[in-house]
């Protein structure tokens, strides 16, 4: 029973939960990026680029064919589109994370209070107001 109450102490410790509750809104956002990229963002370059979609855009390593046992062979296919697809996902995702953390810490910066270094004059106008305060009692 001791083993269980450390896993529960171990699972519900705020940094265990703040990862996991990073990681679910980070699948999220990752879908929502995914959506804003082949929903909005591909479709006007694909136009550019003649109406192609990158997901298309492919090379047939090997055709299809039928062996002599009848057995079918599917196509060998290099997918660059797919990949080109992928590498624009992760430069948005990284752009977009990129702008969040410097609002972040932005707003950190704002927020700091500025530290007030006090000012000590030197030792020899201290000296000089220790005299001057000394000449007015005595005049």
């Amino acid at each position: 029973m001791g083993m269980l109450k450390e896993f529960k102490e171990f699972a519900m410790k705020g940094n265990v939960l703040d990862l996991a509750i990073a990681v679910i809104i980070g699948g999220a956002f990752g879908r929502i990026v995914s959506s804003f990229v082949n929903d909005i963002i591909m479709p006007p370059i694909g136009i550019l680029i003649g109406g192609v979609d990158f997901k298309d855009l492919s090379v047939v390593l090997r055709d299809a064919y039928v062996t002599e046992e009848g057995r079918e062979m599917s196509e060998v296919v290099l997918s660059y589109g797919n990949f080109i697809q992928n590498v624009v996902d992760f430069l948005i995702i990284a752009f977009v994370i990129f702008l969040v953390i410097k609002g972040i810490s932005l707003t950190k910066k704002k927020k700091e209070p500025v530290p007030v270094i006090p000012v000590t004059p030197p030792k020899s106008e201290i000296l000089l107001e220790e005299i001057r305060d000394l000449l007015k009692k005595q005049g």
